[in-house]
């Protein structure tokens, strides 16, 4: 999962796992690249080389020898060197970057960073295919940002140091990569809180970023703009929803009619609820959970949602076959890890991933079988979530009620990558590589 923390890993570890989950995130309308997919055709790919006839190998081999050059000397990472007694010794990646491949550096960069209520997250990217990019680095932290915030309207002194310190290591992969373009986003934390306006001078001030505070819709859209690949062909109308630390924002798609490029021109409503898994813990407690707190919190959320006049846009569609949700947050992503069963969260099995409205049913129901502790052990929740993981399911549930479905598909993607499609959309990218690939 993107959000989860990665300070325990070694550098040279960490920049290898943020390769093999992040590599190969695509935006777009090819059906073949939306959901886990993508991930999976890359790691059958290298799971081949084992049965392969040797000279194959031997050319692959040789072919990895070229994928990485550093420096004037052509000196090789240790990713891409083939091994034996001639190679040259790696420079060991520093904590917060890792080498940047031949190619790569040819191709424009574009960066994205989203510093919401509990995560701080930036991704860069190079456009690839037309619609469609390559992830080439990837920083995720869980900063707490909002700790205490519904309870005191401010941001609180520690979680504003997590928070710089976070940003920091994004400061200096921002230096090291030089993106063409960078949108640096802050989302309901600092929107919402009394010093957020002083938070963001800080942040200018020690790590030299200037972050924009986003209003609601613009988030709401941005995470409709990151998620259109797992809207497929034949889909009528979708609610997408956003479930934040501090916030939860609801997009109503209805792409009934004829589909454009763009998924967020298809927004006919939206709503942002003024409740995220943050607040929601700290109002009813997040680690002693009972059936009881947690119906209260899920009529909490109800009350919110009934607010919301949607003009009953969705109804007709919503009664067919071909209507369903998205959930794009920490909640679904870790539902569906525990779904899967996994022993350690695989971004490539949940991104994508469709769960029936009884699996989805059963989840949150072993969720609220377990205590703490239990919530805590499994790997795809951990320490950093367990006590949030219930506020979030909650929501869940409120948004499955107001617009039932027998589909939930699961994107561990969103802002970021919102962000990186729109930014290389407004530069021509994709118009451009078609044109040079006619011409060619």
């Amino acid at each position: 999962m993107d959000n989860h923390d990665d300070a325990g890993l070694r550098p040279a570890a960490r920049g290898v796992r943020n390769a093999a989950s992040e590599g190969g995130v695509t935006l777009g309308f090819d059906d073949r690249s939306a959901g886990p997919s993508a991930y999976a055709e890359e790691a059958a790919a290298s799971s081949k080389g084992a049965d392969a006839h040797p000279q194959k190998r031997k050319r692959r081999k040789r072919r990895r020898r070229r994928v990485y050059v550093k420096g004037p000397e052509g000196a090789r990472s240790a990713a891409s060197q083939a091994p034996g007694p001639e190679a040259t010794p790696a420079r060991q990646p520093s904590a917060s970057r890792r080498p940047v491949p031949a190619g790569e550096e040819a191709r424009a960069t574009y960066a994205a960073l989203d510093l919401g209520t509990n995560n701080c997250r930036l991704l860069m990217a190079v456009p690839s295919r037309p619609s469609h990019f390559q992830v080439v680095d990837a920083f995720s932290r869980i900063v707490r940002l909002g700790e205490g915030l519904s309870r005191d309207g401010r941001l609180g002194e520690a979680a504003m140091d997590r928070a710089v310190a976070a940003l920091k290591i994004c400061a200096d992969k921002l230096d090291h990569r030089k993106p063409r373009r960078v949108r640096l986003i802050a989302t309901e934390a600092c929107r919402s809180a009394e010093n957020g306006a002083a938070f963001i001078g800080r942040v200018k001030k020690e790590t030299g970023l200037t972050l924009e505070i986003i209003d609601r819709r613009t988030e709401a859209r941005l995470a409709v703009a990151g998620c259109s690949t797992l809207v497929e062909r034949g889909t009528e109308g979708v609610v997408l929803f956003d479930i934040g630390g501090g916030s939860s924002e609801i997009a109503l798609v209805d792409i009934s009619r004829h589909r454009t490029p763009r998924l967020a021109d298809h927004i006919v409503s939206w709503t942002s609820l003024p409740v995220g898994v943050v607040s929601l813990a700290e109002r009813f407690g997040g680690h002693h959970v009972t059936r009881e707190s947690f119906a209260a919190m899920v009529e909490a959320v109800s009350e919110l949602l009934d607010r919301f006049d949607d003009g009953g846009r969705l109804n007709q569609i919503a009664a067919g076959g071909r209507f369903h949700l998205i959930g794009t947050s920490g909640t679904v992503t870790t539902l569906a890890g525990v779904h899967l069963g996994l022993t350690r969260y695989d971004r490539r099995r949940v991104d994508g991933l469709w769960m029936e409205r009884d699996n989805v049913d059963r989840m949150i129901d072993t969720l609220l079988s377990w205590d703490f502790e239990q919530r805590k052990a499994n790997p795809c929740i951990g320490a950093d979530r367990a006590d949030l993981v219930l506020g979030g399911c909650a929501i869940l549930e409120a948004i499955r009620r107001r617009w039932p479905a027998e589909r939930l598909r699961v994107a561990d993607r969103g802002l970021r990558e919102g962000m990186l499609s729109e930014m290389m959309a407004a530069d021509g990218v994709w118009r451009r590589r078609r044109r040079m690939g006619r011409s060619a």
